[in-house]
Order: C-alpha cells, then structure tokens, then sequence
C-alpha cells in the first residue's frame, strides 16, 4: 500500500512539474492568437505570447504544464502619444536576461514620411515581471534598415554574443526567378514579390545591433530546387503573387545551429514550416531535403491548415522539446488558434510529431528515471 501511495505521489507530482511525460494537452488547446511564443521563466512558469486579443498590444497566457492556461490580460499596448508604434501588433517574443524581461515586437512606425503601406519595424519593451506592463525601450524601432521588417526571435549564443533574425517584407521587394516567369507565362501574375530572413548582432543591452545584417534564407531560384515546390504553393496555386519567408526560430543542438521558418501566405492553407541548419549563427544555412515537417494534415484525413509561425520550448526537465504554433481547424475557420507538439532532434534531423487533434499520450518512462 505505502508503494501504491507513493507511485500515485510521484504521477500527481509529476503533473504539477511540467516535465515531458506529464504533457497532455488536447490540440488545439484553448488560446485563439497568431505567432505564439511561450517562455519557460526561472520562476517554473510558461508564459504565452502572440499576436491578436489585445487591441494595440499584447496579452499573456500562463501556465504550469502546457495544459491548462490562464489568462493574465494585456501585458503591453502601444499606439499611445509615447508610443512609436501605432498599429499591426505582431508577434510577440519575450526573453529574460539578468532578472528582467525584454518583449520583442513588430508594429507599424509612426514615421512614415512615403505613406507606406507597410511601414513595420521591430521595437523592444522591459518589465520586471513576465506578466508586464512592459514599456518600450525607446522612442523609436530598434533598427531601421530602410525597409519593412517583422518577426523578431532573438538567440544567445554560448559565447554570451546575442543575434537577432528578422524578416524582410515581400512589400515593395519583387524578385525574379523560374517561379517568377513560370507565374507570367501562365498569366497568372506579372510580378512575385518576397520576404527573406536576415541575421544581424545585437547589443547586448538590446539598444541597437552591431554590423549590417545578414541574408540567410530566401525562396529558392530555381524550379528543380528541392524546396521550390512546398515553398511556392501560393503562387503556384494562383493564391497570392507572394513568396515568403518568415517567422525564423533559432535553437541550437550540439555544435548546430538549427533555424525553423515559414512559407506561403500565412493566411492561407499551404502555410508550413522547414528548417535549415548551420555551423554559424549567421550562415551560410543549409536547408532540409525532408522540408517541410510541419503542414496541414487534410491530405491523411485530419482538419488542420495553415500550420506555421512557430516557437520552441522544453519541458521543465529540459528532455523535451515541444513545437509551438499557430493553425487554423474545420471548426475554427479563418481564427488563429495554438497548438504545442513534441518535436526532436536526432541524428541531426528536425522532426515535429504534429498537427495533432487528439489527447496526446503520455512518454513512456525512459530507463534512467
């Protein structure tokens, strides 16, 4: 009896901590937002961000266990008289460094002497708490590189040197290709614009970035490129004269350095997610002959599309990684909602074991715990 009491201690325990094999949600779980992050804090909580819910700003969800979450409220707001950004809220990513807590951003610039259309940087706010308020940094964007930008994710290397990676609009920015003239010739559309992910050194004090930044990744030239066809499905299916790439997230395994990313138009059904690797936080990067490892399932009978714009997190005892996205279901139409799926590096391969819609099970015990 005193054995059976403790086994059912250990499994109620192991509930509470968040470790690999108590991780049960069931996808989609209960939070409608783009672009989620969450962050595991050195108080054992995880805090989720992303983008929606909020007008002009940000809300945080929180959680012990990646099951249940909670709802903090906005935790930042923007478009204010102090403020240098007044619309397009996107993608929020929180970091903690030396007891505080930096909220990356992206939103619209309230200097835009050209009238863009699309006129997005990327801002920095503080907060002592994860649960904010969090205050912008300064009275203007990051950086300006003199064009649009978005999707902020920022890596600390084990050198203590910090980069941030970003994404170059397709605004304004059309690109000439195979795919580019296969689209003309079928008149479907006469120009394709795209997005490119960049890399650039940050200041360690998050006021600016060192050097220039850094091309990393691009949609592929050629129409024999392995990659061409999942990253072209929005042009290729008449969708949207756009290819993108977006949404980067850098981690590192070993000695490489693996960055997940995006592609196609992220309201639509072919949005999916690749990855890339490197010896270098700034390249060159290698892209994955088994891209994309995470896409809509309809095709094996499930309902879920539009899978993309990820974060990674780890369970409390750092065994599991756990991919954390955005998608959209048959019963959630056009509306944005979370899901989280274990995912694993093996050999040097990048697997998400995603989209799933059901109660995932529990990880059988390993041998040395």
């Amino acid at each position: 009896m005193k054995s059976l009491t403790m086994l059912l201690m250990a499994v109620l325990l192991g509930g509470c901590s968040g470790n690999s094999r108590a991780f049960e949600p069931s996808n989609p779980i209960d939070v409608a937002l783009g672009d989620p992050y969450v962050l595991l804090a050195s108080d054992g909580r995880y805090y989720l961000y992303g983008t929606g819910g909020v007008k002009d700003g940000f809300g945080c969800y929180v959680s012990d266990d990646l099951t249940r979450w909670e709802y903090l409220g906005a935790v930042y707001r923007g478009n204010h008289a102090g403020s240098w950004a007044v619309s397009s809220f996107w993608a929020p990513e929180v970091y903690e460094r030396n007891g505080r807590y930096y909220l990356f951003f992206s939103a619209d610039w309230r200097v835009n002497p050209g009238a863009e259309a699309e006129n997005f940087r990327i801002g920095v706010a503080v907060s002592d708490s994860p649960a904010g308020p969090f205050v912008e940094m300064s009275d203007g964007p990051l950086f300006d590189p003199g064009y649009p930008t978005i999707d902020a994710n920022v890596f600390f290397d084990d050198d203590g040197r910090c980069y941030l990676y970003y994404s170059r609009c397709c605004y304004k920015h059309p690109v000439e290709s195979e795919i580019a003239e296969w689209a003309r010739s079928r008149g479907l559309f006469d120009t394709i614009e795209e997005s490119w992910i960049y890399g650039v050194e940050l200041e360690p004090d998050f006021s600016g970035v060192r050097g220039e930044p850094v091309l990393l990744l691009r949609p592929p030239v050629r129409m024999d490129d392995v990659q061409s066809e999942w990253e072209s499905r929005s042009v290729t299916s008449g969708e949207v004269n756009r290819r993108w790439t977006e949404g980067s997230f850098l981690l590192k395994e070993g000695d490489t350095y693996y960055m997940m990313y995006s592609a196609n138009f992220f309201g639509g059904a072919n949005y999916a997610v690749g990855y890339a690797t490197s010896q270098s936080p700034l390249g060159p990067f290698r892209k994955a002959a088994e891209n994309p490892v995470l896409q809509r399932n309809t095709a094996s009978g499930g309902s879920v599309t539009g899978t993309g714009h990820n974060s990674v997190t780890r369970s409390k005892d750092g065994r599991q990684l756990f991919c954390v996205y955005h998608g959209r279901t048959a019963a959630t139409g056009d509306e944005r909602v979370v899901f989280i799926d274990r995912m694993s590096i093996r050999d040097g391969r990048l697997t998400v074991d995603g989209p799933t819609e059901r109660r995932q099970p529990r990880n059988p015990a390993s041998k040395d715990e």
